[in-house]
């Protein structure tokens, strides 16, 4: 059966909550610490990446708890609420707090609270419908609107934190992150999961679920791609201050990339449609690596129109980077249910999102130490980095993404052999 405009919409719009905590931290955490807080790089670096080991952790045992709740209750609903409530002060006070180490303890409640909610909500689609091409639908749906979220946390987070302060940009974010979050987990309490036996044990759900290869074959492409973006992401604002000049360009850059992304998502499902999944997939992942080749030239001359056509390009290659794995992603949980008898939509999407949060977490402490390698300066306020350390920002931005999408090309293929 076809689901209603209002039903997806319902589902689709906490993808504006998450896209804005996904983006908002990869975009401008790094950046605050550095040259608002005055932190080391490395130290940086850490703060961000050491909370989210723990939410590494985290996220099966979310999984499994959400399987639980599936079984008792036949919804996921409490931990998505759970996730709603929590998040948005955690997440205002991570840029409220005066230094690295509140930064951290802030960040990592903030990163559960996500937790709470990001891991019930990628189970959900798997249970909305049974049909391939309606799950597209909805992956379709969520993608638009995450591409909102992103649009939202790229365009107004540095404009709020420019003008207003970061404490401030926090609590307005947080807002629109409540809204949408509070507004998806009640509008998806429609939602029965899958009946079956009671689900295993965490260690017994996992040892279940090594037998689905093109399971790990598609999280691992998508983990290597989520760490190419995020490292781009944790570099836009270095490349908008200190190769162009001008950090208010970082929201121009952000809009660039995110804005025709929400339009191509329709060109990248027929082309899934029409080529497959996975040929489509190829050509995402492809595109972006290109086009963050291209970009070591624009920015090097400094062209501003330059540089936001490619990342308006690089919008183009995101959109199918997003729906196409997340719309191959319940194929595998099905799949695995018909193998096993077990339904394990939580544990699945539990590793998924932990795999995931590893990529975007590490993208920023990544690229933290391609900046404290060559030599970048961290200081509060304005100062002329050395040129090894401009060379290695520009790079960082643009070509480790490029090697990054690259590695992920032989991931989706053997995803390809292992689904066939």
């Amino acid at each position: 059966m076809s689901l209603s405009r209002g039903r997806l919409l319902g589902y689709g719009i906490g993808s504006v909550g998450t896209g804005v905590f996904s983006a908002v931290p990869g975009l401008l955490l790094l950046y605050y610490l550095t040259d608002v807080l005055g932190v080391a790089a490395g130290v940086a670096g850490a703060v961000l990446v050491a909370p989210k080991i723990w939410d590494v952790v985290l996220n099966p045992v979310i999984g499994a708890a959400s399987d639980r709740e599936a079984v008792r209750t036949a919804r996921r609903f409490r931990l998505l609420l759970l996730g709603s409530v929590t998040l948005p002060p955690a997440f205002a006070a991570t840029f409220a707090v005066p230094n690295a180490p509140l930064v951290a303890v802030a960040f990592v409640l903030a990163a559960s609270a996500f937790a709470c909610f990001q891991v019930p909500y990628v189970a959900l689609p798997a249970e909305m419908s049974a049909s391939p091409a309606e799950r597209t639908r909805i992956m379709s749906w969520r993608v638009v609107c995450l591409t909102v979220g992103i649009l939202v946390a790229g365009g107004l987070a540095p404009a709020i934190a420019h003008a207003a302060g970061y404490a401030w940009m926090g609590v307005a974010v947080g807002a629109v992150m409540a809204a949408a979050l509070l507004t998806a987990a009640l509008s998806t309490r429609w939602v029965r999961s899958m009946p079956g036996p009671a689900p295993l044990g965490l260690v017994a759900a996992f040892r279940v679920a090594r037998g689905n290869r093109a399971f790990f074959a598609l999280l691992s492409a998508f983990v290597v791609q989520a760490l190419g973006v995020s490292v781009m992401l944790a570099g836009a604002p270095y490349v908008a201050a200190h190769r162009l000049g001008d950090y208010g360009l970082t929201s121009a850059m952000f809009v660039g990339m995110v804005g025709p992304s929400m339009l191509a998502v329709p060109a990248w499902a027929w082309l899934g449609r029409a080529a497959g999944m996975v040929r489509a997939y190829l050509v995402a992942a492809t595109g972006f690596g290109l086009v963050a080749l291209a970009l070591i030239g624009a920015i090097s001359l400094a062209s501003v129109p330059g540089v936001l056509a490619l990342t308006a390009l690089a919008g183009v290659c995101y959109a199918g980077l997003q729906l196409l794995p997340l719309s191959l992603l319940p194929d595998t949980v099905h799949a695995d249910a018909a193998r096993t008898g077990h339904a394990q939509a939580g544990a699945f999407t539990g590793l998924w999102t932990a795999g995931e949060t590893a990529g975007m977490a590490l993208g920023p402490g990544l690229y933290a130490l391609v900046l404290a390698a060559t030599g970048f300066v961290s200081v509060e306020g304005s100062v002329t980095q050395p040129a090894p350390a401009l060379a290695g920002l520009t790079l960082g931005f643009s070509a480790l993404p490029a090697l990054l999408m690259l590695a992920s090309l032989p991931l989706i293929i053997w995803y390809a052999k292992e689904s066939a």
